[in-house]
């Protein structure tokens, strides 16, 4: 299999309430950068078979990944060393980094200048691009 690089995933689906009453909104906004998120499969979605759920540390859910990138993600949930840290609250959501080498994702610039700020101290990572595109297999 040829190596995936890194990148950043939307998580959608936050104005939605949880199951269990939680707020998805108010859970992302507890995320630190870099924070550990869990990727977890639904298959029993009965809106989307490929459905995956991007869960906190907290193990509250934050949304699903997008339709569009479900199925390669979820694909490469059972083929890779998938790890997931959260990147960033969004107008719609949330952005996360995923690698799929087994190395925790580094953030990239855009987290990294608010993370400077956070640490004071200097990091220095290439620039944020969200859902690259991915080669055909």
């Amino acid at each position: 299999m040829t190596s995936i690089p890194a990148m950043s995933l939307a998580v959608v689906g936050a104005p939605h309430p949880n199951a269990d009453g939680s707020n998805r909104q108010f859970e992302i906004l507890l995320c630190e950068p870099g924070e550990p998120v869990r990727l977890v499969p639904e298959p029993k979605n009965k809106h989307d078979r490929h459905a995956i759920a991007v869960l906190s540390v907290r193990d509250v859910q934050l949304g699903y990944i997008s339709a569009e990138r479900a199925p390669r993600v979820g694909g490469l949930l059972g083929a890779a060393d998938v790890q997931a840290v959260f990147q960033r609250k969004a107008d719609f959501g949330a952005w996360i980094r995923v690698s799929f080498d087994g190395e925790i994702p580094k953030l990239t610039n855009s987290m990294l200048v608010e993370a400077e700020e956070i640490f004071d101290e200097p990091v220095s990572e290439p620039d944020f691009y969200p859902d690259e595109i991915w080669p055909d297999d």
